[in-house]
């Protein structure tokens, strides 16, 4: 089917091709192969950057200044989330099993599930979720809002590799402060743990505490903490990936913040499923 309409210039009409009928909607098939590629060229834009990034992190000068600079954005500005999350959590877990547990007659051993939860997966996987969340939405703001105003582009003017310059320090800090993070988070999650359960269900803290340790090992602690080093590298690179890639002004630094925060909480628990299967084949009686 055709449609005539005047032409701009010899006032006689012109045939243009018909829109009419509309195109057919795409399969789910379709839309699935296109969700699949672009979640490919993500990762290898990710992979990229991360290449790029170590390469150019080894190089002189080391940036020392900047990764100071970046542990106090990233790990010391975080304690105070890190602090009430663990404490409340701690609490929380801890209620909930001494009142399941109760019904069985097993209170007892609220101690020793509680510090298991919390050594191998509650204080790495929680605390990279929860700070993940708060760091990675500020370096995709933050390196998405020099993108937008061109600040990246006169970093190369200059001479410099943005890699070098804005993913390197982030990257390296972030990998420093999730263990300590974590760290922090497994004491003060099981301290208040410990509290609650002997202000709410009168079990002496040091009975708590003894049957905690008893049933925790040296390879639960390390098998949960082992794990926060590939988070806080999941947390930098795709928070500097969606930062880079920001367009369309200030809504585009806003979609980048959004997608950066979905994506980081739903990679750490994918990569915490493998990690934890990796660190049970490698101590199995841990």
């Amino acid at each position: 089917m055709t449609t005539t309409d005047a032409g701009p210039e010899s006032g006689r009409p012109s045939i243009r091709p018909s829109i009419w009928p509309p195109p057919p909607p795409r399969g789910v098939i379709a839309r699935l192969g296109d969700a699949a590629m672009h979640f490919l060229e993500h990762l290898d834009a990710v992979s990229r950057m991360f290449a790029g990034s170590v390469r150019a992190g080894f190089r002189r000068p080391f940036e020392w200044r900047a990764i100071l600079e970046q542990l106090e954005k990233l790990g010391v500005q975080s304690v105070g989330i890190v602090v009430v999350t663990s404490v409340f959590i701690g609490m929380v877990m801890a209620v909930q099993f001494a009142f399941g547990l109760r019904k069985f007659g097993g209170m007892e051993y609220t101690g020793r599930v509680v510090a298991l939860s919390f050594a191998r997966e509650l204080a790495p996987s929680l605390t990279a979720i929860i700070v993940g969340g708060r760091i990675g939405a500020g370096m995709a703001a933050e390196v998405g809002s020099m993108n937008v105003t061109e600040q990246i582009d006169a970093v190369r003017a200059l001479g410099a590799d943005p890699l070098k310059k804005l993913v390197w320090p982030r990257l390296v800090a972030s990998v420093i402060v999730m263990p300590i993070l974590s760290a922090l988070a497994l004491v003060l999650g099981f301290t208040g743990a410990m509290l609650v359960t002997d202000l709410e269900f009168h079990i002496q803290w040091r009975f708590f505490l003894n049957s905690a340790l008893t049933a925790v090992t040296m390879m639960d602690v390390v098998a949960g903490m082992a794990k926060t080093p590939f988070f806080g590298a999941i947390i930098a690179l795709v928070g500097c990936h969606f930062g880079l890639t920001t367009t369309g002004g200030t809504a585009g630094v806003g979609r980048s913040t959004t997608s950066t925060v979905v994506t980081i909480s739903i990679a750490i628990l994918i990569a915490d499923f493998f990690l934890t299967k990796a660190a049970i084949l490698l101590w199995p009686s841990g």
